[in-house]
């Protein structure tokens, strides 16, 4: 097999909550490969600093959580003349409380900005994708999108949906040349996890639990993305690849 199947050079790619943690790491990746990236996020400032360390890359502010806000820009960015090649649908927040306790409000939240804004981004690119012919949807799907831990059950339920979404979105997509696939990261030291990764007495459980016997490092993701988003993943849709150091593959 050649490594140019490996070869974004010439393709455009948009990452949701790319300004830190996974979506930064997997901007960073594409644009290795050769991408040229465009990173969403709510806040201008915060994404220009990050599109400052990422050679060539543009940013694209806007709410995902917002339909029509996100149609309007993808729409835009399509009318000026950008065609988008790959999506990487990454926005996500955690919220931890028992079940009984948990807040409506917050429960909202997730809901909108893990599953919700998969939907609202996945079907503005997907409408262009689909009068090309071609593109790829990367949707980052969790270990929790088949198992479950307590104090975050709303957030399994939301990563249980985009795992189940992402497998509906290649169902209706294929046929016109899209593929569809999710990245499940199983624990990675991201800011996401910081209060996870300083609390020593869950690093310990997760080293046990985990085969690989540590946190995973957000670099170790890019080689799942680029390859879902290259030639050399043309006929892999529909799938929910996990990289987790072996923890959904052991009890």
């Amino acid at each position: 097999m050649s490594l140019a199947l490996f070869d974004l050079t010439g393709r455009t790619a948009l990452i949701t909550g790319g300004s830190q943690g996974i979506g930064f790491a997997l901007a960073q990746g594409l644009a290795a490969a050769g991408a040229q990236v465009i990173l969403n996020g709510r806040d201008p400032a915060k994404l220009a600093a990050a599109a400052a360390r990422i050679p060539g890359a543009a940013t694209l502010p806007f709410d995902v959580t917002d339909h029509a806000a996100t149609r309007a820009a993808i729409d835009g960015l399509e009318a000026q003349g950008t065609a988008l090649d790959i999506l990487v649908n990454n926005a996500g927040i955690q919220h931890r409380a028992p079940l009984e306790d948990f807040p409506p409000d917050a429960f909202e939240r997730l809901l909108q900005t893990n599953i919700a804004s998969v939907f609202h981004a996945g079907q503005a690119a997907a409408r262009h994708m689909i009068a090309r012919g071609r593109g790829r949807i990367i949707n980052i799907a969790s270990v929790q999108s088949a198992l479950a831990r307590p104090s975050i059950a709303p957030y399994t339920a939301t990563k249980g949906a985009v795992a189940n979404l992402t497998k509906g979105m290649a169902t209706d997509w294929a046929r016109h040349g899209l593929t569809c696939n999710a990245i499940a990261p199983g624990y990675f030291d991201t800011p996401l996890n910081a209060a996870l990764v300083a609390d020593p007495a869950f690093t310990a459980w997760l080293e046990n639990r985990t085969p690989a016997r540590r946190w995973g490092r957000v670099e170790e993701l890019q080689g799942a993305c680029i390859f879902l988003a290259s030639d050399a993943a043309s006929f892999v849709n529909g799938h929910i690849l996990y990289v987790d150091g072996g923890i959904t593959a052991s009890l």
